[in-house]
């Protein structure tokens, strides 16, 4: 498939996306200023104090504008005392409403604050989940019930010179957009776009847009396509991009990165939210780091120009097909190659760091769903029994001294490998990077039938340019399994993990890739390394191994405590591999995001909740002291439980 259709200045050089200024307040977005970072408070609104120490706590951690929720005309009247307080405390950081279904509260909060959030998906419709049939004359009808609701506000915020953000989410679009468009990334942008056109109609441009998900095949798809459209027509509004319900911890760290890293590898984003089931403040360092690593992004080393068409579809996820060599491509999951080359020694023991466990007394391995595929042990030997699933991959001269070991596989570098007298009659794994990679050894590769490409890049834009050789391989048809290797040196935890989920992440939701391999060298422990590639392979949904939630960040809407539940849920439930559990603080993308989940766990009420099966609700009203007990029946009621192995 050819793809002509353009989202960004450029695969392969580092350029911005500019778009047009945005005021909010007295701080500037878009265009050529950084990229902002900020969150979003958790409190409840109506307590003026609370929620303006929790901003102050923000702020100081770098917050540059506070989100804070107004479900109610009272809170939206709430958000003026806070404003004035923060400015006593010697705060000016602008502040934006967030408003779902209350467009008195958006109208009243528009003449108050900075900066107006509106759902297009539910600030004039309500969901349902009906399906209908809607007659040209009757769509346009909608259409005109929607601006008549959403005109005053548009009119508000321009008088008042108000910045606003049209916020797609895609667990909450409405039944009309569903109903024509379904729940898809142009579903989500069109339902931007019919508000868009409302203020465009009034000749008010002080705007933002997101298109925000749980699922970062989804976000991803459907950020490009509104590039795309607005490039089509001239339009230039800047980006606010975050991952909707990302989770906690590791897990809503990676996922955050591969999502918003993905789009700033290309030039797109003006400001980040990452949106963690953490204290607001934790998210800040983590959204400055995604941001801080393109200040230095424009002196990268040139990569060759990609001028035609893209082979692939960047608004469809699609595996690139490529041929099956033993558990490599094909069918297969991607693979996770640990790497062990720089280790003074490998034993039995460092083999747990990878999932690999061994038993002494019952002489035997046990194997976790995060097991690594195959270890790289470069010029080090194994002297034990390996178990079977394992592949071992050495440098080609020691592999001839450990060809006859088994599963044993050697490395070649480039045309080493055809200048080679002996290689594997089963799999051989060739390195290469872009300067390898010419038209006559490609021409040589189509020949070849057990060989998996590992593509090595130094470039300081690494991604584009192993995206660039992924490319140059599909277009000549080559079906060599690929695996995809970054390197990484000097980086902390926090930056080695955040770093890999972009560069990685961004190649794995283009379909490409049969495998990863992370190279670090001083930046985090062997552990961290491995549960950072099955973190990525989960995030991108190419390889499930283990529970996935989604979890919303906790807000003044929620009605529990959403760290604590979100807690005893994982504790009761994170053996059940390949579920993925909602876990949401109210209604507003419950339902919504529900469609995505296998099972949702909804505040609806003051220690309420409402359990679903997909996004359909199958208990109302449940006692939250019982809600976690009664969600694990419903889980056995569907057959989907399964007993924590011992």
């Amino acid at each position: 498939m050819l793809t002509s259709l353009k989202y960004c200045n450029s695969l392969t050089e580092y350029s911005r996306f500019i778009t047009r200024e945005v005021n909010i307040g007295d701080l500037k977005m878009g265009a050529h200023n950084p990229i902002r970072v900020q969150s979003m408070t958790t409190t409840d609104t109506m307590d003026t104090i609370k929620t303006v120490e929790q901003s102050i706590r923000m702020i100081d951690a770098g917050c540059e504008l506070v989100r804070i929720t107004a479900p109610s005309l009272n809170d939206a009247k709430n958000l003026e005392l806070i404003k004035k307080e923060l400015k006593a405390r010697g705060y000016n950081t602008p502040i934006c409403a967030d408003i779902h279904f209350t467009p008195n509260a958006a109208e009243f909060a528009a003449r108050v604050i900075e900066k107006v959030r509106v759902n297009p998906g539910n600030y004039a419709d309500k969901k349902k989940f009906e399906v209908i049939e809607y007659t040209e004359s009757a769509y346009a009808a909608e259409l005109e019930r929607i601006r008549e609701r959403f005109t005053p506000l548009v009119k508000i915020c321009k008088e008042y010179g108000t910045a606003m953000r049209i916020g797609t989410n895609h667990g909450s679009l409405s039944d009309r957009i569903l109903s024509r468009f379904g729940d898809t990334p142009l579903g989500m942008v069109e339902s931007a776009l019919e508000f868009l056109r409302v203020c465009e109609d009034h000749n008010f441009h002080n705007i933002v847009i997101s298109m925000k998900a749980s699922n970062t095949q989804v976000m991803v798809q459907a950020y490009r396509l509104l590039v795309a459209k607005m490039m089509e027509t001239g339009r230039n509004y800047p980006l606010h991009l975050g991952v909707t319900e990302a989770g906690d911890g590791e897990d809503g760290r990676i996922k955050s990165a591969v999502g918003i890293g993905t789009l700033l590898e290309d030039g797109l984003g003006d400001t980040i939210r990452v949106s963690l089931t953490e204290e607001p403040e934790f998210e800040i360092p983590v959204a400055k780091q995604l941001a801080d690593r393109y200040t230095q992004r424009k002196e990268h080393q040139r990569i060759k120009e990609y001028t035609s068409e893209l082979p692939y579809n960047p608004f469809e996820y699609d595996r690139k097909k490529t041929k099956e060599v033993i558990n490599l491509g094909g069918h297969h999951v991607p693979r996770v190659i640990a790497d062990y080359s720089m280790k003074n020694e490998v034993t039995a023991a460092s083999l747990f760091a990878i999932g690999l466990n061994y038993s002494v007394p019952l002489d035997k391995w046990n194997l976790t769903d995060s097991a690594a595929d195959y270890v790289f042990l470069g010029d080090n030997t194994i002297k034990f029994e390996i178990p079977g699933t394992l592949g071992l991959i050495y440098n080609s001269q020691t592999w001839l001294n450990n060809k006859n070991q088994r599963q044993a596989y050697p490395l070649f570098c480039g045309e080493e490998y055809f200048n080679s007298a002996e290689k594997s009659e089963y799999l051989n794994f060739i390195a290469i990077d872009i300067h390898t990679l010419t038209q006559s050894f490609i021409d040589k590769l189509k020949n070849e039938a057990n060989c998996c490409l590992v593509l090595d890049s130094f470039n300081l834009h690494t991604m584009p340019e192993l995206r660039r050789m992924c490319i140059e391989l599909k277009l000549n048809e080559v079906k060599c399994p690929i695996i995809i290797k970054c390197n990484y040196k000097d980086l902390n935890e926090s930056q080695f993990q955040l770093n890999a989920s972009t560069d990685l992440g961004g190649l794995l939701l283009d379909g490409f890739g049969d495998g990863i391999w992370i190279k670090q060298k001083d930046c985090v422990n062997t552990q961290v390394c491995n549960s950072t590639a099955f973190g990525i392979l989960q995030a991108t949904r190419t390889r499930i191994s283990k529970t996935e939630y989604i979890s919303c960040p906790s807000c003044g809407r929620t009605l529990f405590d959403l760290q604590e539940t979100t807690q005893k849920i994982r504790e009761r439930t994170h053996h059940l591999k390949g579920i993925k559990i909602g876990i949401m603080g109210c209604i507003v993308n419950g339902p919504g995001e529900m469609a995505d989940a296998d099972y949702g766990y909804v505040g609806t009420g003051v220690d309420k909740i409402s359990l679903y099966k997909g996004k359909e609700v199958v208990k109302k009203n449940v006692n939250s002291a019982n809600a976690v007990d009664e969600l694990i029946s419903l889980i056995k009621e569907n057959g989907d439980w399964v007993e924590k192995p011992l």
